[in-house]
Parts: structure tokens; C-alpha cells; sequence
């Protein structure tokens, strides 16, 4: 089976790297994945959240992320 092929012939490659390419070569193939959802499926939602709610989330974000602390680091 050719997938089992490439995967051997992977893992035989991936056990001449020292342990820190592996690890990248892992976080590399992490990142291949896929993840969340398609837009279309999150349709069901729209609208869910009230008007007032989406006022005062806006006003928080506006209040809150203008601000700079120049002691925060």
C-alpha cells in the first residue's frame, strides 16, 4: 500500500534526525492539519447575539484596546 510506504520511509527518515528536528518536523506536520470549521457551518448563528450585546462588546473593544500600558512589560 503506497501510504504505508511514505509513512515508513518517513518514520525511517525521521529517526536519523536528533531529537530537535524531530520535534520540528513534528510541529511542521501539526501544522499541516486542518483545523476549525467551514464559514457555511457557523451560518446557523447569525443573528444569535442581541444588538445591545454587539453595542457593548464593540464599546469594550474600543475602551479597552486603545489603551497602552507602557509598565505591562
Amino acid at each position: 500500500m503506497a501510504n504505508t510506504s511514505i509513512k515508513d520511509n518517513l518514520i525511517d527518515q525521521i529517526e536519523k534526525l536528533p531529537y530537535d528536528l524531530q520535534l520540528r518536523v513534528l510541529n511542521f506536520a501539526k501544522a499541516l492539519i486542518p483545523r476549525g470549521v467551514e464559514g457555511k457551518s457557523l451560518l446557523p448563528f447569525a443573528g444569535v447575539i442581541s444588538e445591545d450585546d454587539l453595542e457593548r462588546m464593540s464599546d469594550a473593544i474600543e475602551e479597552n484596546c486603545e489603551k497602552v500600558d507602557i509598565h505591562e512589560w
